[in-house]
């Protein structure tokens, strides 16, 4: 059972997990690990899976799927009809006014739906991935001379489940550069797998780049892949200026996380996701929704 805060209602909230058994069955029963570690961590499953939800025999998924998730087909730019495929569900666009961006230089958004983590003050070779198991920042990303700025910064982890908005976005105006790919694994990033597999984040399948924000100094942006993303799309064009709010790309089907770093003294999140990330609660947040001030 997942418990995560709710900001607007400030009460926690069960999550409902799709493939939750089978998450369980997976990662706690020896035959399921076993079967992880030989088959299901391997791209060649989630390649495999992945294929199937770009097919037009996988549309059949999308209505039961709306159900059981409660997902506010409302605020979609397309109708259930429009999609040609789950994956084309999966990675669908919302109307303009469904994700408010606020202007404001000082404020600082979401990139993305999901449940959030922020830790501030990090030691970048303890991050946290959940308590008692860390990683560090330079295995994250294959750069120890880049993670050396970061020390005593902010760290927000935003982990995106199946059933959230799968687009991603940039935080600020500013200038993203190159893109960069780690090979790796297709763990889950549900927190049953996060509880078990030491270091997933640096374990798994991931793409890292800088964004050279106006109002926020320079921003680490890593997006890590997960059982069943077999791709991770990059939409934005590297060397060129973007817009707050502006898309930076998106995860075809499964859960995923994007993992966002600043430097020390460029930004103060909000309390009330600090102090919920310090009870081990992760905080329910939207796309745009601000979480923080530029310090």
């Amino acid at each position: 059972m997942i418990r995560v805060y709710n900001r607007q209602t400030q009460n926690y909230e069960i999550e409902k997990v799709a493939g939750e058994n089978y998450i369980k069955w997976s990662y706690e029963s020896p035959v399921g690990k076993g079967l992880t570690e030989l088959l299901v961590k391997k791209k060649l499953f989630s390649k495999i899976y992945g294929s199937y939800c770009d097919t037009s025999f996988s549309k059949k998924k999308i209505p039961s799927f709306i159900k059981d998730f409660d997902i506010d087909m409302n605020i979609s730019s397309n109708t259930i009809d429009d999609f040609n495929s789950f994956n084309d569900f999966f990675v669908r666009t919302l109307k303009e006014d469904s994700r408010p961006i606020l202007k404001d230089n000082n404020l600082l958004i979401s990139p993305g739906d999901g449940r959030l983590f922020a830790y501030e003050n990090i030691n970048i070779n303890n991050l946290v991935q959940v308590k008692g198991i860390h990683y560090s920042l330079s295995e994250l990303i294959g750069d120890t001379s880049v993670a050396m700025e970061y020390e005593g910064g902010v760290c927000l982890v935003l982990r995106l489940c199946p059933t959230d908005y799968h687009r991603f976005h940039f935080v600020d105006n500013g200038l993203p550069l190159q893109n960069n790919f780690i090979n790796g694994n297709y763990y889950s990033v549900n927190p049953i797998a996060l509880e078990r597999i030491p270091k997933l984040y640096c374990q798994n399948k991931r793409e890292w780049s800088i964004f050279k924000s106006d109002n926020f100094g320079d921003i680490i942006h890593v997006e890590v892949g997960a059982t069943c993303v077999g791709t991770i799309i990059q939409t934005y064009t590297p060397n060129k200026k973007v817009s707050k709010g502006e898309e930076k790309g998106y995860f075809k089907f499964g859960g995923s996380t994007t993992i966002l770093l600043f430097k020390k003294d460029t930004i103060k999140i909000h309390e009330d996701i600090l102090h919920q990330t310090d009870l081990g609660f992760e905080s329910k947040v939207l796309m745009g929704e601000v979480i923080g001030t530029k310090s």
